[in-house]
């Protein structure tokens, strides 16, 4: 539905001018020509946002907002002045008032369009955050104060089982948990129409997934599978809010987590554009030593399909690649696993 917006201008240009901005910006509009009438609109018409001239006949600007501010169903509503009047009293006057903000007279249409913008992305983020506390405060989850981690929370919850292979969520499904592995390995992945598929990322212990689409509150936007046998925790979103509302460090560990995955993602999409195949399969092994499980040092037991899908390769260019690196001795190869000899080395390869 598009946002409302009610306009309180004697100026007959200028009110039919700024109309027709607002309009064409896709608003909702409803004119006054003094402040009396705005008055009167503005209780029946319930504006998201109210445009006020100050210099009205009848009632003047700041007895709009004086007598608004005083009615509950708009004394939250943002409140904009139109005025040729810059001195620092009249602007002192409609702040104390409650005014939101000044625009100048003559204005540019993109001056007026960023400020209704603006305060209504403030409007819409204090009603986000009152819905979550109201949500908050009436769950089960409202006493989550004092929680050192949020896995000292979970080790309390049920523990879901996925078998090697198993499918845990697929692309375009609603995202309703946030995912935290408590041993295992998990892959998450797109496939293109052909089927093909390229790895995205890989999670192990201790590890979140699923969490852009869960903070997004969009469907995922790829795949994810158990790679061996995998038991994870599901926090949904009452509890994930309950925990941060109360918690403030764990909502920091989530933000540094957020922004450590965008860096990832950067540095890999930078590997892939402007990267080799075997700059792209060194540094490919050498993150996935942190990420798959091992049996002994420096050893990766992966498959040649999970390792090319991962690099965005065909496996036949890995297998060659593999056995470049294996007569210049930077790995031994098994057909389990892949051990790294020399990770200096690895990194430096062109």
């Amino acid at each position: 539905m598009n946002k409302k917006v009610l306009l309180i201008e004697d100026d007959p240009a200028v009110r039919e001018n700024t109309a027709e901005i607002l309009e064409l910006a896709n608003f909702s509009v409803q004119t006054a020509n003094n402040g009396r009438e705005g008055v009167t609109v503005a209780k029946s018409f319930i504006p998201d946002i109210i445009i006020c001239d100050i210099l009205m006949p009848e009632l003047d600007g700041f007895g709009v907002l004086q007598i608004l501010s005083k009615t509950p169903v708009l004394e939250h509503i943002p409140f904009i002045f139109l005025t040729a009047k810059t001195n620092h009293e009249d602007l002192r006057k409609g702040m104390e008032l409650g005014a939101d903000d000044y625009i100048k007279k003559p204005f540019e249409e993109s001056e007026l369009l960023r400020a209704i913008d603006s305060r209504l992305k403030r409007v819409e983020a204090f009603e986000v955050k009152k819905k979550f506390k109201f949500s908050t405060n009436n769950t089960k989850y409202k006493s989550l104060g004092n929680i050192k981690n949020i896995e000292h929370y979970l080790a309390k919850k049920k523990v879901y089982t996925y078998k090697k292979n198993e499918t845990i969520y697929c692309q375009g499904i609603q995202s309703n948990h946030l995912y935290l592995i408590k041993n295992g390995l998990v892959k998450t992945y797109k496939s293109n129409e052909l089927g093909k598929e390229f790895i995205t990322s890989y999670y192990t212990n201790m590890q979140y997934f699923g969490y852009a689409s869960f903070v997004k509150h969009t469907p995922h936007f790829e795949n994810s599978k158990a790679i061996v046998n995998t038991q994870l925790y599901k926090i949904s979103k009452e509890e994930i809010i309950a925990v941060i509302n109360d918690n403030n460090h764990i909502l920091y560990n989530f933000i540094d987590l957020l922004a450590s995955d965008l860096i990832d993602i950067k540095k890999q999409l930078i590997t892939t554009a402007y990267s080799s195949v075997r700059r792209r399969t060194a540094l490919t092994l050498i993150k996935l030593l942190d990420k798959y499980p091992t049996k002994s040092t420096n050893e990766i037991s992966i498959s040649r399909i999970n390792l090319a899908n991962s690099i965005g390769i065909a496996k036949e260019s890995l297998i060659r690649t593999l056995h470049d690196f294996k007569e210049e001795k930077l790995i031994k190869v098994t057909t389990k696993s892949i051990t790294i000899i020399d990770i200096p080395k690895l990194l430096k390869v062109n």
